[in-house]
């Protein structure tokens, strides 16, 4: 066990075990949606995490190459998924010298760019990465959900995940911090024979306009902007889905062209 900045991210298989997708249903949604929008199988997926979406893409016959922050995500990747190709690398300054058909950020990884400038560099980079006519597919949290729904900031929600035998039990409450359009998150874990470890992280909230704003300005036309259905919803994807465009719910997914 490895306690550094985060523990799942430090710790790969717990962070499997706690988000399980065996039915490989965010890889079918990313598989579903390139069919749909005519995109190509050389793909980027920034944000990979444990590789386990681009091991399932490679299966179905896509080139892959993973890139992650987290270095121990990273290793796991490559151990697991010998198929795909893995860099360790930040989405904000990436340089591959490839171009590729397709480019994903999944679970609200492009929220990781808390600031314009950030969300600015990103694109860049995708613009730079895709060959022209090229898709970004992204999934997120949904900043427009925040307006009229409260229910995800009322108290604190706790959970349980047993691995290799120890209990691992986690309580998290969330906050809007207006000033800086971010959702922020308090997790605090307990397990046997620790002391309590807090850890904190946060999203950027962005609106459905303001998306698209910044998707402009860096070259890229929305082709598809829908809350549901998607990987975390209910119901969730299926391949012959009606995307749901009001943009209410509390994810957002994104599909958009790079401009020839």
């Amino acid at each position: 066990m490895t306690v550094g900045e985060n523990l799942l991210t430090d710790n790969p298989a717990l962070y499997e075990h706690q988000f399980p997708d065996p039915d490989h249903v965010a890889a079918r949604f990313t598989h579903d949606v390139v069919t749909r929008f005519g995109g190509g199988r050389d793909l980027l997926d920034v944000g990979c995490g444990t590789g386990r979406d681009a091991g399932h893409l490679s299966a179905l016959g896509y080139r892959v190459v993973g890139l992650d922050s987290s270095e121990r995500m990273v290793e796991h990747a490559r151990a697991h998924h010998p198929a795909a190709e893995f860099v360790r690398d930040d989405m904000r300054s990436f340089a591959l010298g490839r171009r590729f058909d397709v480019i994903t950020c999944m679970d609200s990884a492009l929220l990781y760019c808390h600031t314009n400038a950030d969300l600015d560099d990103f694109l860049r980079r995708c613009r730079d990465h895709l060959r022209p006519g090229g898709l970004l597919v992204a999934e997120m949290r949904n900043g427009a959900f925040f307006l009229g729904n409260t229910e995800l900031l009322d108290g604190v929600r706790s959970r349980t995940v047993v691995w290799e035998g120890v209990s691992y039990t986690s309580h998290t409450r969330l906050r809007v911090d207006h000033a800086g359009q971010l959702l922020r998150r308090r997790r605090e874990w307990w397990w046997p024979g620790a002391r309590p470890l807090v850890q904190r992280s946060a999203w950027r909230l962005l609106f459905p306009q303001e998306l698209r704003h910044f998707l402009d300005h860096a070259g890229f036309d929305v082709t598809a902007l829908f809350d549901s259905p998607g990987p975390r919803t209910e119901p969730p994807w299926s391949s012959d889905a009606e995307l749901r465009e009001e943009l209410s719910g509390d994810r957002l997914h994104l599909v958009a062209r790079l401009r020839h």
